[in-house]
Parts: C-alpha cells; sequence; structure tokens
C-alpha cells in the first residue's frame, strides 16, 4: 500500500497533510520540517530511517503519535478542507509572511486563510499585535479600543485573536475605523471561536483576515490557544498588553515577543485591579514600555531593534507563573 508521502501531489498537499496529524508547535515535526521538505517529512514519519540529530527514543514516539491519525481517508479530508474555499500558504508563497520564518523550528507548518492574505506583505513595522483578558474591564476595553481606532487611522494593521474582552475591542474598533485587521485562531477557520464573536469574525474574514494555522474541522484547545499565541508575537513589530492577569495565556505572547526581538507595551492601570497587574508588573520589571496612547505603538513599532537573547524561556515563563508552550509535551493538547 502507497505511503501518504508517496500520494500526496507536492509540498503544499505535504503540509496540509501535516496540519492534520501533527499538533502546532510540535517540536520534532518542526525540527523535521526546518530541515527537510514536507513530502520527506511525512515520509520519515512512516519510514524507520534515523532522523540525524534526534534520539533514537524520540523519534520513536514522534512515530507512534503521528502514525495514530493518520486514518484511512485522510488525503479525501484534504480535499474536502480545500473545497471549504479558504486558502493555504507555504513558505514558497510570496504571500508568506517572512516575519514567521524568525521563529525556525517552531514556524507554522503552513496557514489557513479567508481574506486579504495582502495584509501579510506589509512591513513588519505595519503591523501591531493588541491582546490581552478575556474578562476586560470597561477600562482595559476602552484604551485597546482607542490604541486599535489611532494604529488604523494611520494605516497599521491591528492583529489580534478574536476573543472578547480585550481582543474583541481591538478588532471592532478597527472595523469601526474602516481600518485593517488579522485575527489568529486557535482552530480551523470554520469553526469560529468563541461563537458570541461568530458575527465579527465573519466580517474580519469579509474585509480583513482570518488565519490559523489549524485545518477546517479542528477545534481549539488550551495547548492549541498557547500555540496560537507565537504566532500573534511573530506577525507583528509590537505586542501590546492593556490589560491581563499575571497568569494570563497573553503573558506568553509576551515572552514570545521580547524572544524574537519585538517591541512590548502594556498600559499602566489601578493597581487594585487584578487585571492591570499583569501589564504594570510588565512595566515595573522593565520588561515592556508604559504605552498610554496610539503615538506609543508607533513608536515601538517603528524603533529598530535587534533580538533580546538574554531572556530564555523558563526564566520569562517562572516570572510570570507560565509556562511557555514548548516546554509541553511534543503535540499534546493540554
Amino acid at each position: 500500500m502507497a505511503t501518504l508521502a508517496e500520494q500526496v501531489p507536492g509540498e503544499r498537499m505535504a503540509r496540509i497533510a501535516l496540519s492534520m496529524i501533527a499538533e502546532p508547535n510540535d517540536p520534532t515535526t518542526g525540527y523535521a520540517l526546518a530541515r527537510h521538505s514536507g513530502v520527506e517529512t511525512l515520509r520519515l514519519i512512516e519510514s524507520d530511517d534515523e532522523v540525524p540529530g534526534l534520539a533514537r527514543a524520540d523519534v520513536l514516539m514522534w512515530r507512534e503519535r503521528l502514525t495514530a491519525r493518520v486514518m484511512p481517508g485522510l488525503l479525501d479530508q484534504v480535499a474536502q478542507a480545500e473545497r471549504h474555499g479558504f486558502g493555504t500558504l507555504i513558505p514558497a508563497d510570496k504571500e508568506w509572511p517572512a516575519s514567521l520564518n524568525d521563529l525556525g523550528e517552531r514556524a507554522p507548518y503552513l496557514l489557513w486563510t479567508h481574506g486579504a492574505a495582502s495584509f501579510l506583505t506589509t512591513a513588519l513595522s505595519d503591523r501591531a499585535t493588541i491582546t490581552g483578558a478575556r474578562a476586560a474591564t470597561s477600562y482595559g476595553e476602552q484604551v485597546a479600543g482607542e490604541l486599535a481606532t489611532g494604529l488604523a487611522d494611520e494605516e497599521r494593521v491591528v492583529v489580534s485573536g478574536g476573543a472578547y474582552g480585550i481582543e474583541g475591542a481591538a478588532h471592532r474598533s478597527v472595523l469601526a475605523a474602516s481600518g485593517q485587521t488579522i485575527a489568529v485562531l486557535a482552530g480551523g477557520l470554520d469553526r469560529p471561536y468563541p461563537a458570541g464573536h461568530s458575527e465579527l469574525l465573519s466580517r474580519i474574514g469579509d474585509v480583513g483576515l482570518l488565519v490559523s494555522e489549524l485545518p477546517p474541522g479542528a477545534a481549539p484547545t488550551r495547548h492549541r490557544f498557547l500555540a496560537r499565541n507565537r504566532l500573534l508575537a511573530a506577525l507583528s513589530g509590537a505586542t501590546v498588553i492593556p490589560e491581563a492577569s499575571p497568569r494570563s495565556g497573553s503573558m506568553t505572547t509576551v515572552i514570545a515577543a521580547r524572544e524574537l526581538g519585538r517591541g512590548v507595551g502594556a498600559v499602566p492601570g489601578p493597581v487594585t485591579s487584578v487585571t492591570s497587574a499583569g501589564p504594570n508588573e510588565l512595566i515595573k520589571q522593565g520588561f515592556a514600555s508604559t504605552v498610554t496612547q496610539p503615538s506609543d505603538v508607533i513608536e515601538l513599532l517603528d524603533a529598530d531593534r535587534t533580538p533580546d537573547r538574554t531572556v530564555t524561556r523558563p526564566e520569562a515563563g517562572r516570572e510570570f507563573g507560565h509556562r511557555h508552550p514548548s516546554q509541553g509535551t511534543p503535540g499534546r493538547s493540554l
């Protein structure tokens, strides 16, 4: 019987297949894909060959985990996914955002898109990420909205995750200002999440851009949300946190942004508010610049910076009570 690698007609289909059997940010898959094509990575999954640089035991676990998801009819699922009308981007495409290559072995296998993929071809300094608490206060949502509106007025693209609270406020404000926005989702593009934002996400798909590294039909999970945050950081020249608790998942976006040498901004808030505790601590420790108005974000975007390699993932994770998504079990949904 022909292997999956023998059946896929080219690199795009191979990467689509990988997105269906491997979890996002899977370190072993990323290691193999950074050194080989998607077709060759599929072949390695289904073969007994050694993978140079990886321990035999790790390779065996990787193969066991991924081959268990190679079900009969997988290629039919690939064809069905394409019929949804969503686009796909792989590194060879001109619309592929070069900034994702900064993730190295943690880069996505491909991107599923719906909408204006041209938003991904703008300069890195033209895109800013706004993320933060889902249970945001009116203060946080107001500030997020004002920052997003100011960025839209300056023709910068606002990147966010489509969630309740800070992210929803940012998207809505950009749309109201007739600006450009990208929503990066943690599940398939055909499964808008949260359900209460279905209309908002649909509108973003019509006039902006929806992006996911997961295929149609994939449900969001905790692991996928945390993995998604590295994309929020990598797609933009700066990440801004208006509100978030110190243990919020948004802090993993900050960690990723700092590792990539991107700008980080935080909005100060009342010391009595738990949702301002995260930004206040970021500012206090010197991990983020103080942001109070859109011009502060523009300054972060336009700053010439190089990656800060002094912050390691475990240290940054402990500082905010968070584990980096790559510290979990490879490919495991939490």
